[in-house]
């Protein structure tokens, strides 16, 4: 029996004998080798960990540490609380309006510029001759710069010597005063805005001649009509790319600058020349923007405490808008089910 036991001790020290040590050293290496591909990914990473850092999280992390500060951009900043955060809100009046018409133009100028270039992108998908010229003909507005664009449509939209107002009253229509008029200076910078659609109609384009052609052949099989084919057919293929489009549109718009700038300058008399004094938002505070907003305080008045605050709203808003799309997209997106 001791022979037995012994012998039965023995064994079992020789099978422990092996996997004891083994067992570390095996954890070891897998350790080992999982910190070479964490080290290999950060390596491939790196480029944009550092962009992102550096254009990204210190940008913000400073706009909002100066929010808090009394800053004038050379000297020391002093914390000083809320008092920007209360200067803003309650004792800045042009931040509303700045804020209603940035808000004017999120919702009818990126809405129309998204319908607007699916319509084009969708006809010239249908043209048989000439679809070359026409591509190129919607496309070549986004090309021009800004500033060349706007004073060309302020001159073209002038409601004393512009030829459309012309051509409208040779039709017997209303002559609107355009950038001149409190009421239609922003329906005009949308006009502006859709004149250079020629992106989002390529983008369009592009993603409705990817929309499989067995699907609009079957929908027509079971009758559907051509609403019903863009319905069923055409909507849920280019989903993605709708969304792709507001969701750049908001925002882009919420960063509205130079269009409405140049276009108040313009529209006031003020084409050029450095010294000339001007009031952004010509015509009574239209086309004045959070952005331009931003610039004045920060750059002419040198109250960078209250241009953070305006900027950090800027980006909650943008945060906020696209958050919502995101989240509730049935109305953009085909449903996931």
């Amino acid at each position: 029996m001791s022979l037995a036991f012994g012998t039965r001790k023995g064994s079992d020290e020789a099978d422990a004998g092996p996997t004891g040590p083994a067992a570390p050293s095996t954890q070891h290496l897998l350790r080992r080798k999982r910190r070479r591909e964490a080290a290999r990914t950060l390596a491939f990473l790196s480029p944009w960990l550092i962009g992102f850092s550096v254009f990204f999280v210190y940008p913000l992390v400073s706009t909002a540490y100066f929010s808090f500060t009394s800053y004038n951009g050379f000297g020391t900043p002093v914390f000083s609380g809320l008092k920007n955060w209360d200067y803003v809100f309650n004792n800045l009046p042009t931040f509303w309006q700045g804020l209603r018409n940035t808000l004017w133009l999120v919702v009818v100028m990126v809405t129309l510029r998204v319908v607007f270039g699916l319509g084009i992108g969708m006809l010239i998908t249908k043209v048989k001759t000439g679809a070359g010229f026409f591509r190129t003909a919607f496309y070549l507005p986004y090309l021009a710069p800004p500033v060349a664009a706007t004073v060309a449509f302020a001159f073209l939209f002038n409601p004393g010597t512009g030829p459309v107002n012309h051509l409208l009253g040779e039709l017997g229509l209303p002559q609107p005063g355009w950038f001149a008029s409190p009421d239609w200076s922003k329906p005009a910078l949308t006009l502006l805005a859709m004149w250079g659609v020629g992106d989002l109609m390529v983008i369009f384009m592009a993603s409705l001649l990817d929309v499989p052609r067995e699907q609009y052949e079957a929908a027509a099989l079971d009758g559907a009509g051509p609403f019903q084919r863009f319905r069923y057919v055409t909507l849920p293929n280019i989903s993605p790319i709708i969304m792709f489009a507001v969701v750049t549109g908001v925002i882009q718009t919420m960063q509205y600058y130079t269009q409405a700038i140049v276009a108040g300058k313009v529209a006031s008399g003020i084409a050029g020349g450095s010294g000339q004094p001007f009031e952004p938002g010509f015509p009574n505070g239209s086309t004045w923007t959070l952005p331009q907003m931003v610039y004045k305080l920060g750059f002419q008045s040198f109250n960078y405490g209250a241009a953070c605050v305006v900027a950090l709203v800027l980006f909650a808003i943008s945060m906020a808008v696209t958050s919502i799309l995101l989240r509730r997209r049935s109305g953009f997106m085909a449903s996931d089910d």
